[in-house]
């Protein structure tokens, strides 16, 4: 129910105004009224960063128990139409976990997050804030439109997609044959292909949704997870890397066993299933 959620944590970088927190409309929608509510902005890498978040706040907080972690992005509102190398890649959409906790051995196995500042301009809405406040001038600009330098970008994901990978395996203790399932942030298909290839993935290992629904920002790993989950893809302790890499730039990723659940709903992953 949603009055047992503790937390609600929200990747997103579309919010739905400057303030207050996205996350606060959800809880009033959901009557989550015993949550502490706040959003998250790390782009694309937003679900990683909240579901890293919200699974440390659960570990060392006895007075936190259940956690909703949403990733949720609407880039048609901030699309340049004009602009067709980044408009096609993009579209809108929104998934969602509940972590709960759980005994020793499960849940997260390794996580890793990253960020350089010195490529704060390579992903940028850049008016609109308190450094370029809206004005007619901006808009006259188009400078409330979302903006991407698309090679330095695909470059950098290049580098730091398959050493997310690297590092989640060493602090997790396995190797890549040992991993069953890989759902990266669905930048677009083309980064993706680079990936496993620069892996030397099998064909499935990596889970892909973007010629579906296209970039959803921070959406897209929930989304893809949701998608890998219905089509039966993980089973009971399968091998899982969340792996993600957003505007900051940032990057990170997750290693965890899957553990299905036993209350014939649809399987969580293990920091999602109470005790």
């Amino acid at each position: 129910m949603a009055t047992d959620i503790d937390l609600i944590v929200l990747a997103t970088s579309t919010p739905d105004q400057p303030m207050p927190a996205t996350a606060c409309h959800v809880q009033a929608a959901i009557g989550a009224t015993r949550a502490f509510a706040f959003d998250v902005e790390a782009v694309c890498s937003g679900f990683v960063c909240a579901l890293i978040v919200a699974d440390a706040m659960l570990a060392n907080n006895p007075a936190y128990s259940t956690a909703l972690v949403i990733g949720a992005d609407t880039y048609s509102r901030v699309l340049d139409y004009t602009d067709r190398r980044t408009a096609v890649l993009f579209g809108d959409g929104a998934g969602a976990v509940v972590l709960g906790k759980v005994p020793g051995g499960k849940g997260l196995l390794a996580s890793t997050l990253s960020s350089d500042g010195r490529g704060a301009d390579l992903v940028k809405i850049p008016a609109g804030g308190s450094r370029i406040p809206a004005s007619l001038h901006t808009l006259e600009e188009g400078k409330h439109y979302f903006a991407m330098d698309g090679r330095e970008v695909r470059r950098l994901a290049a580098e730091k997609m398959p050493a997310v990978v690297t590092d989640l395996l060493k602090a997790a203790d396995v190797t890549l044959s040992d991993v069953d399932l890989i759902v990266p942030h669905q930048a677009n298909g083309v980064m993706l292909a680079e990936l496993a290839a620069t892996l030397g993935l099998a064909p499935g290992v990596l889970h892909l949704t973007v010629g579906r629904y296209g970039n959803t920002g921070a959406a897209s790993v929930p989304i893809t997870l949701d998608d890998a989950v219905r089509a039966g893809l993980l089973t009971q302790d399968s091998l899982l890397l969340l792996v993600a890499l957003g505007g900051g730039m940032t990057w990170g990723g997750a290693a965890l066993p899957w553990t299905c659940a036993s209350t014939g709903r649809s399987p969580v992953p293990p920091t999602q299933v109470k005790e």
